[in-house]
C-alpha cells in the first residue's frame, strides 16, 4: 500500500469511526476498523492515524458543548475498546528481537490514559516489552515497580497541567533511581516547553514520535545516567506562594465562592448544579494558579482562563463570574505579589475574548 493511498484510507477510516462513535454503536466502530485492518491498513496508522485523530475530536465536541460528558465518557470508553481490538488484531509475536522493556503510566492524579494506551500498543507493536500500568499509580509504587522489572526507561504521559508538581516529583524519583523518563501529553505545555524544566529526558508530542524518541533515550541511556543533571532547579519556590496557595486551597475557595455569592447577584438563580459547577470551576482556578505558580509560567495560567473563557462562551453562560472570582481571589492574595500578577494577567486575557466582564478592583 503507498503512502498515498494509506492517508486516504486513513481518512475515510477515521470519518466512519467517528461516525459510529458519535452514535455510540460500538459494534460498528470495532467492526470498521478491523475491516480496515483486513484490507491492509497496518495496525499503526489504525491506532495513530484513525483512533487518536477520532479521540481528539471527541474532546474537542466536548469542548464545543456539541457532547456532553456522558457522551465524551461513552465515547472514549468505545475508541479504547477499538484500541483493545486493534491490538488483539495484531498480536502474533514478531520474529525479531525485543528492542528493550518500557514502563508506560500516566502522572499520577491523570485521568486520561488513552493517549498512554496508545503509546503503549505502537511500541508493543514495535517489539517492545511494555508494562502499561495506566492511571493512579503514587510514585513510591511506580518506583518499586521500576525496581522489580528494571525497564530500559520510563514514558510518563500527562495531559492535565495541574499535575506539573506531581510529574516533576515523579521525575526526579525515577531519574534519581536510574531510569531515563521521557514525557507526553498537553499538561507540558506548547512544544513540550516545561519538560525540560522539569527534568525530563526528552518530551514527544504524539505516540509516533515518542516511540522514535524512546529508541533514542534507550540507546544513549548510560550517558544520560552520567550526566548528573539536576531536576530540582526552580529557586522562584523559595518565596513560598506556590505552598501557601496550595496549602490553602479549599479555604480560597470556600471564601471567594461566598464573596462572589454577594457581588454576583446572578447567583442567588443558580440551581444546585449550577452551585456545584461553579465550585468545581473555582477550584480548577485556584489548581492551575498553583501550577502556574510552581513553573513560574504567567501563561500557562492565562491559556487555561482563556480555555475557560471560550468553555462558557460555548455554553451560553456569561463569563463576568470568572473576572469577579479572579479580582476575589486577588484580593484574598494580595500579600503574594507573583499569585495576584497571574491573576491579572488572567484577567486581561479574558478580556481580550469577552466584553461582558467589568472593570476590576485596584
Amino acid at each position: 500500500m503507498t503512502t498515498a493511498s494509506n492517508h486516504l484510507d486513513t481518512r475515510t477510516v477515521s470519518a466512519r469511526l467517528w461516525d459510529a462513535v458519535r452514535k455510540g454503536d460500538e459494534g460498528a466502530a470495532v467492526q470498521t476498523v478491523l475491516s480496515a485492518l483486513d484490507a491492509g491498513l497496518d495496525a499503526e496508522s489504525a491506532l495513530l492515524d484513525v483512533v487518536a485523530p477520532v479521540q481528539a475530536r471527541v474532546g474537542a465536541e466536548w469542548a464545543a458543548n456539541r457532547l456532553s460528558v456522558a457522551q465524551e465518557h461513552a465515547a472514549t470508553a468505545i475508541d479504547d475498546h477499538v484500541v483493545t481490538a486493534v491490538a488483539h488484531h495484531a498480536s502474533a509475536p514478531s520474529p525479531r528481537p525485543s528492542p528493550g522493556r518500557i514502563t508506560v503510566t500516566c502522572v499520577d492524579g491523570e485521568w486520561h490514559a488513552l493517549p498512554a494506551r496508545l503509546l503503549a500498543e505502537t511500541l508493543r507493536l514495535r517489539g517492545w516489552q511494555v508494562d502499561f500500568l495506566g492511571c493512579q499509580i503514587p510514585v513510591p509504587h511506580l518506583v518499586d515497580h521500576l525496581h522489580r522489572s528494571g525497564p530500559d526507561a520510563l514514558a510518563l504521559s500527562s495531559s492535565i497541567p495541574t499535575r506539573l508538581p506531581t510529574a516533576h516529583a515523579t521525575i526526579a524519583a525515577c531519574r534519581a533511581a536510574g531510569f531515563p523518563v521521557i514525557v507526553g501529553g498537553a499538561a507540558f505545555g506548547p512544544g513540550g516547553c516545561y519538560a525540560d524544566r522539569l527534568g525530563a529526558d526528552g518530551w514527544a508530542p504524539d505516540a509516533r514520535a515518542a516511540a522514535d524518541l524512546l529508541a533514542e533515550v534507550v540507546a544513549r541511556r548510560f550517558a544520560l545516567q552520567d550526566s548528573r543533571r539536576s531536576v530540582n532547579d526552580l529557586p522562584h519556590l523559595a518565596d513560598r506562594e506556590y505552598t501557601l496557595v496550595t496549602h490553602d486551597a479549599h479555604r480560597h475557595v470556600a471564601a471567594v465562592l461566598g464573596a462572589l455569592r454577594q457581588r454576583f447577584p446572578a447567583m442567588a438563580e443558580y440551581d444546585e448544579q449550577q452551585r456545584e459547577r461553579t465550585a468545581e470551576n473555582l477550584a480548577h482556578i485556584v489548581d492551575f494558579l498553583s501550577a502556574a505558580l510552581y513553573l513560574d509560567d504567567p501563561e500557562l495560567f492565562t491559556r487555561f482562563i482563556a480555555w475557560v473563557g471560550d468553555i462558557l462562551t460555548a455554553r451560553g453562560v456569561p463569563a463576568c463570574s470568572v473576572i469577579l472570582a479572579l479580582d476575589l481571589l486577588a484580593e484574598r492574595l494580595k500579600d503574594l505579589p507573583r499569585a495576584v500578577a497571574l491573576l491579572r494577567e488572567g484577567q486581561a486575557a479574558l478580556r481580550e475574548i469577552t466584553s461582558d466582564l467589568p472593570e476590576t478592583s485596584t
